[in-house]
Parts: structure tokens; C-alpha cells; sequence
């Protein structure tokens, strides 16, 4: 499918709704593609709010521990307060556009992943995805927060990387991007211009891959290896050109 996916990580999302930067970066990829999803994280955000209504916020293997408390506080700054911002900037500057969530159209179930994160999981597909195509047919762009459910109803916090990675599978995508706060991904000292799968594996396995890049690096593995030609990481898209400045992770023989 000649489709994009663009995942926003929280720590982009001020940029990107500033002025004309997220539209024209939206504009350009729909000139060079027929379909393009916005998915995006909110982490910054969310540490923030929580720490005003005296939450820790803590981590494990890169992933938010997330107590039931903690998910509401998620569900509510990401699938409500950064959703809608960043639905109502795209709205405003003539882009169609809709806020949605894995839980719209059961499209993912989501499986507990850890139990030492909580309700955290894997987004799983769950129904047929012919609603979402419909709507990529008709020039809307989707854009989804990562919240999930799990079999009883519980509200899941489902990492946006991996929420993207899930997205790119179910629709067969052509492309992701992966828009964030980092140059690119980091190994033997430096920023790489393109890595292999090979690379990525080293690269977690010697621990110079660590934190929050953990999911993110599995979920372009996981990509690589279903058919995904484009998957590229970096924090700076010249809009005008749409030139990319970061790592592209490719296959290699």
C-alpha cells in the first residue's frame, strides 16, 4: 500500500504544530504518497502531568510503568488533550483530518507485555481494517493515540513506536517515519546514516542501544523483516524539500 506513517514522539509534538512545520511536512508526504497516518506518542506531556498531580513516573526497558491510576492520566493527556491538538492544527490549516485510538472499530486488543509494567501491552489486530482504508480513501488523515484496551475493557498504554510498528503491518505501509528529539540512532560513538538489521541486533546486544530507542528499534526490526522499504529515524525533515536528516534502517544481504 503507497501509504506513510509518520510517528510524533511527545518530545516533537511542540514543533511540529508550530506555524506551518507539521502541515507542510503532511502536504509533502501526500505528494509522494497516496495515504499517509499520523501516530503520535506524548511521554513529555504525560511526565509533566503527572508530576502536578504528584505521580511518579517511572520506566522499565524504555516503557512507562503504568499503574491503573497512571493510565488514566495517559489516556486522558494523550488520547484526549495532545489528540485533539494536534487534530484541531490540522483542521485549522485545511488538512482533513480524524482523532482516533486502537480502541475505535476494535481495532487492536492489546496483551500485557511485563507484569512489572501494568497496564502496558502489544497491540494486537482485532477486526477487520477496511473502515480505515475507507477513510485514508477519502484524503482524511488518520491520527491515532496509542491507547489500547485489553480483553475485559481495561484502558492499555500502549507505546506509540510499537503502535506504529502494528499500524505499518496491518495496512502493509510503504514507509515509516520515526520524528523525534534524537539525531538519529547512536552506535560505535557516532550517528549513523543507514544501519542493517544486523546493526540494530549488535547494537542491543553490546547495551549502546538503550532506554526508550529499545522499542522503537525492535519495532524497525519487526518492520524490516515484514516488508517495510522505508524505515528512517531522526530529529530534523527540511518540510519544504521533505529531505531527511537521520538514520535510514534498510535490509542488507
Amino acid at each position: 500500500m503507497n501509504l506513510a506513517i509518520i510517528k510524533i514522539s511527545g518530545k516533537s509534538l511542540e514543533e511540529f504544530t508550530t506555524g506551518e512545520a507539521g502541515v507542510n511536512l503532511i502536504r509533502n508526504l501526500q505528494k509522494k504518497y497516496s495515504y499517509v497516518i499520523l501516530i503520535h506518542g506524548g511521554g513529555k506531556i504525560i511526565s509533566e502531568w503527572s508530576q502536578k498531580l504528584g505521580i511518579e513516573s517511572n520506566f522499565y526497558e524504555g516503557q512507562r510503568i503504568t499503574s491503573k491510576e497512571s493510565m488514566e492520566i495517559t489516556a486522558a493527556v494523550q488520547g484526549g488533550l495532545i489528540n485533539s491538538k494536534i487534530s484541531a492544527y490540522l483542521q485549522t490549516n485545511r488538512i482533513k483530518a480524524i482523532g482516533l485510538n486502537g480502541i475505535d472499530m476494535n481495532l487492536f486488543e492489546a496483551e500485557y507485555i511485563n507484569e512489572k509494567l501494568g497496564y502496558v501491552g502489544s497491540p494486537i489486530p482485532n477486526s477487520d481494517s477496511k473502515w480505515l482504508r475507507d477513510l485514508l480513501g477519502n484524503n482524511i488523515v488518520p491520527v491515532f493515540s496509542s491507547i489500547c484496551r485489553d480483553k475485559n475493557g481495561n484502558l492499555m498504554n500502549v507505546n506509540a513506536d510499537l503502535f506504529a510498528g502494528a499500524i505499518a503491518e496491518t495496512l502493509d505501509a510503504d514507509s515509516v517515519y520515526f520524528l523525534s528529539d534524537i539525531e538519529g540512532v547512536k552506535l560505535k560513538g557516532k550517528f549513523q546514516n543507514s544501519l542493517s538489521v544486523d546493526d540494530l541486533h549488535s547494537g542491543l546486544s553490546s547495551g549502546e542501544i538503550t532506554d526508550g530507542m529499545i522499542p522503537k528499534i525492535n519495532t524497525c526490526i519487526n518492520l524490516i523483516k515484514s516488508g517495510v522499504s522505508k524505515i528512517w529515524i531522526g530529529n530534523q525533515i527540511e518540510y519544504k524539500e521533505l529531505s531527511m536528516r537521520g538514520t535510514w534502517i534498510e535490509q542488507r544481504k
